[in-house]
């Protein structure tokens, strides 16, 4: 039986071995493994946060959270959530261990400056901590909006300082992919023959570079202001608090695009090769995902409708929300296309794929709710815009970062995880997911603002049921991750192609050896053949 402690140390460099080997590491696998890592650590925080809001929301009046208390961990909540995990899972943890992989080569272009990418975002979760511990987190909310951040007596300039670390990090990793794709890929492998979760990266990649460095120059003049006073956001200096918005979503709303893309990536992937078809319309997928990437990074505004904008500036964000719904919606339709009379085999990423395609098309048609100016007058602020985004990015990329994890997890680790217990965990977190986030829907409907305390008696009962689902999808979250980190205490039992997969990875041992590839990799054609494949496994795939 092998243990964990002899898996993390095998293979180690030649000088160095234990801890130090991985602190020291320059190899890409190593990175990712150390990325998930820390980003299921934080995650299970922040989910932990997440239902003592929720659990204080279930009664009204104060149960055991304090107003103040309330809004620094609805705080501390909304930065672990998409700092440390929704914008740096997929691209960091999958990105880093398989672009290089994917595209046949043995490592990315800038290894050292991947390692440092990974001590910044550690060092950004530290701060974060660190801000809480001294005179008070803050109690913002993860916008930071102004003037209430600048005049606030918490400590806002540790946990703008720990965003900004964030925001470097990604940054360089975004680097870092785009310099790989173009220099490194397999001298066998055209453009078209990149597989799709590397085109979703190619585009993440670009906006991370393009538009994380507005919202790092704001949270600068943001803790300027606080220390110098100079008048930037402050209305009683001068200052204009709709120039913080307007700077804050130039980034924050591209950054729904960083966290999404890669999601959809992961499932262009996992729909293949569990229907033994080629992905229906590849070309419109990487175009898509292109216009995604140029077409969402316009949109910012329609968060601001009600801030007293022109209705001109209305009509023109109102129209570009509904025309980078097309991308997504090709997409989905690519995805459905690719199902159709396919040869299905059934298993928990292809399960979790479906229960994506589903959470996300529901955050996509309330998102449009939300576009119409006419109608996010009336639900703007409300407990209708929290149900929304949670059905895109939880929905969307949570449930696709769960999706990649039982995809690749026999690759990353040579281990197969309990079926049975992926499938009841899965069913557990979208079921909770549901009761949880639906009800929500209906109190924003009613009027629930959004980011509140305490409540009147008329919405007890929706956040009452709201509350149900919540600790039946905790359950399940906690099910799924003791489910794949308990066969790290198996023996090695995964082959190097247990799915039936054709991309490069596939083609390499389980896990993959230090140089990834022990001969050269066959780059195959697009549209894959998966004729072959449907012989080879024509029995379900099954778990230990």
């Amino acid at each position: 039986m092998e243990t964990v402690k002899s898996f993390f140390e095998t293979p180690a460099p030649a000088r160095f071995k234990g801890v130090l080997s991985w602190l020291i590491t320059t190899d890409h696998k190593r990175i990712g493994l150390m990325y998930l890592f820390a980003i299921i650590f934080w995650f299970l925080l922040a989910v932990v946060l997440g239902g003592l809001l929720r659990l204080e929301l279930m009664f009204q009046g104060e149960t055991f959270l304090s107003a103040q208390l309330y809004n620094s961990v609805f705080t501390l909540h909304g930065v672990i959530m998409i700092f440390l995990f929704i914008i740096p899972a997929l691209p960091a943890v999958f990105g880093n261990f398989f672009l290089p992989i994917q595209i046949g080569t043995d490592d990315v272009f800038f290894p050292k400056l991947n390692l440092l990418s990974w001590y910044l975002y550690m060092a950004g979760g530290v701060i974060a901590v660190i801000s809480l511990f001294s005179d008070g987190f803050p109690d913002t909310g993860w916008t930071f909006y102004v003037p209430f951040s600048i005049s606030t007596n918490t400590n806002v300039s540790t946990a703008v300082s720990a965003a900004f670390v964030l925001g470097l990090a990604s940054m360089l990793t975004g680097l870092n992919f785009i310099t790989t794709i173009h220099r490194m890929r397999n001298r066998a492998m055209g453009w078209l023959q990149m597989p799709l979760f590397t085109w979703t990266l190619y585009a993440t990649s670009w906006v991370q570079l393009l538009a994380t460095p507005v919202i790092s120059i704001t949270l600068i003049l943001v803790v300027i202001e606080r220390y110098l006073g100079v008048g930037l956001f402050d209305p009683s200096k001068g200052g204009d608090p709709i120039l913080y918005q307007h700077l804050f979503w130039m980034y924050s709303h591209p950054a729904v695009y960083i966290m999404i893309l890669p999601g959809m990536g992961v499932i262009s992937e996992i729909i293949p090769v569990f229907s033994r078809k080629s992905i229906f319309g590849y070309k419109a997928i990487v175009a898509s995902s292109m216009a995604i990437a140029v077409a969402g990074s316009l949109v910012w505004a329609h968060h601001m409708y009600t801030s007293g904008m022109s209705d001109t500036a209305v009509f023109v964000f109102s129209l570009l929300t509904f025309v980078v719904a097309i991308p997504s919606a090709i997409k989905v339709f690519s995805w459905v296309a690719t199902l159709y009379k396919g040869s299905i085999q059934m298993t928990p990423p292809l399960f979790l794929s479906l229960c994506f395609i589903y959470l996300f098309s529901v955050g996509g048609l309330t998102g449009l709710v939300l576009g119409a100016a006419g109608a996010n007058i009336h639900v703007h602020d409300t407990h209708f815009v929290v149900s929304h985004f949670h059905f895109t990015m939880f929905g969307g990329t949570g449930f696709a970062f769960f999706a990649a994890l039982h995809y690749w997890w026999p690759k990353m680790f040579g281990r197969m995880y309990n079926f049975k217990i992926a499938y009841i965990a899965s069913i557990l977190v979208t079921g909770g997911f549901i009761f949880h986030y639906v009800p929500m829907f209906i109190l924003g409907l009613q009027g629930m603002p959004r980011r509140y305390y305490d409540y009147l008696p008329q919405f007890e009962s929706g956040n009452f049921l709201a509350g149900f689902g919540a600790a039946f999808m905790i359950v399940g979250i906690f099910l799924m991750f003791a489910n794949l980190l308990l066969t790290l205490r198996k023996d090695r039992d995964a082959s190097s192609d247990p799915w039936g997969g054709i991309t490069l990875e596939w083609q390499t041992a389980s896990p993959p050896p230090l140089h990834n590839f022990t001969t050269e990799p066959e780059v195959l054609d697009y549209p894959y053949d998966f004729t072959g494949v449907v012989e080879k496994y024509s029995k379900k795939p099954k778990g230990e």
